[in-house]
């Protein structure tokens, strides 16, 4: 499978120039670029940059092992779960669930559509790459997911207003590129929608963050968008402390072209909005609290990267895999916007996570492409509907 060819577009539609992809080849792009960089970053998760250069002897180049080797399936805190050989975790399984929901759907969704079709498929056996066996994706997500089934399914909450109390992560943030390729072009609708979908979920920071990364996602779709653009378009949306920090990081970032020099001064850049603290895997006490000042690591360290990669997938991806720390997330969100704007995906790496995972990571993309059009569609009838019905109002011009 190559993430470039595997879709094959429609007779009717436009063809563009091999220099400005299409539609689909950046639906491909992200949602491929998304995986791949979720599967590179999985097996190093949670480590320090040294401590990742040192178990692998320097930089990690490619798709890597599980960090303790063979004894992945009782080792400690990574048991049971083969991270790493090419499978995706949780990023990927909630970014094809959403896809499956708008292929329900068939268009916009909000904080309902969370509730009566997200989170029974949450409740349906899927295949687990990380577990080797089918499961429900609910026995892999994380705490601050399993709130979507806890809150929905069993508390019947307003879906509204569901995400109040949770976790405040990157839980809703890593799955929200397909709103932005549902919006293609459009970073105001796709900021607005991932917002409202986020609300059974997060909030806080953690919603503000999944609407940012949604409309970070809709801008690179923009024929001739760059890196600058993206995060240009990301601060004209971002509020609060996901503003300040992706403005702190993305400061820094655009003096580096080179992630090696990059990962110290990113993250001492996020480091002051950044609640979970110096050690990862033991989280401060005011750690994923609501807060105005506050934001996720994770997004603003992604669009760093993306400026220091100059958007070219694979070095925005290596940047974010080595970063370390929740890097998986972080590497699924800068390879989906490396891939909107159009950067290639390395075709050995993504026929490498699709065997491994026993994923067609290029179905999903295929699905949201039709999808997208659709929902386009109807959105130029409603905007004819209100032109007739405020020209009928205000008098016609």
């Amino acid at each position: 499978m190559t993430p470039t060819t595997a879709m094959e577009p429609a007779a009717s539609t436009p063809q563009t120039s091999p220099a400005t992809p299409g539609l689909d080849d950046r639906i491909t792009r992200a949602l491929v670029g998304a995986a791949v960089g979720d599967a590179l970053g999985g097996p190093v998760e949670g480590w320090t940059p040294e401590q990742i250069a040192e178990r692998h002897g320097g930089r990690v180049t490619g798709i890597v092992g599980p960090w303790h080797g063979e004894n992945w399936r009782t080792a400690r805190p990574i048991a049971p779960y083969h991270k790493g050989d090419g499978h995706v975790t949780d990023d990927t399984l909630m970014t094809h669930a959403l896809i499956r929901v708008y292929d329900r759907v068939r268009d916009h969704l909000d904080a309902y559509a969370v509730a009566d079709h997200l989170v029974p498929d949450l409740l349906s056996p899927r295949w687990i790459p990380e577990l080797e066996a089918e499961a429900l994706p609910l026995q892999r997500i994380f705490l601050a997911e399993k709130w979507l089934v806890a809150r929905l399914h069993y508390g019947h909450v307003d879906p509204r207003e569901a995400g109040a109390g949770n976790i405040v992560n990157c839980g809703a943030a890593m799955y929200m590129a397909p709103v932005g390729l549902v919006n293609a072009g459009h970073p105001e609708a796709a900021y607005a929608e991932a917002l409202e979908i986020a609300a059974p979920h997060q909030s806080s920071y953690g919603r503000e963050a999944a609407g940012v990364f949604a409309a970070a996602v809709a801008a690179a779709c923009r024929p001739g968008a760059t890196p600058d653009a993206v995060v240009d378009a990301a601060l004209a949306l971002a509020k609060d402390g996901t503003r300040s920090a992706i403005e702190a990081v993305c400061e820094v970032a655009a003096h580096h072209d080179d992630f090696e020099s990059a990962l110290a001064p990113l993250r001492a850049a996020v480091e002051p909005f950044d609640t979970v603290g110096p050690d990862y895997r033991s989280p401060a006490l005011g750690a994923r609290r609501p807060s105005r000042l506050h934001a996720i690591e994770e997004l603003p360290v992604a669009l760093g990267m993306l400026l220091v990669g100059g958007g070219d997938y694979r070095r925005t991806v290596l940047g974010s895999v080595n970063y370390g720390r929740d890097c998986d997330s972080i590497a699924t969100m800068s390879g989906a916007v490396a891939g909107a704007l159009g950067s290639e995906v390395p075709a050995d790496w993504a026929e490498t996570v699709a065997e491994a995972s026993r994923l067609d990571l290029a179905a999903p993309a295929r699905t949201l492409a039709q999808v997208a059009r659709e929902v386009f569609a109807r959105d130029l009838d409603r905007r004819r509907a209100h032109e007739e019905a405020f020209t009928a109002l205000a008098g016609a011009r």
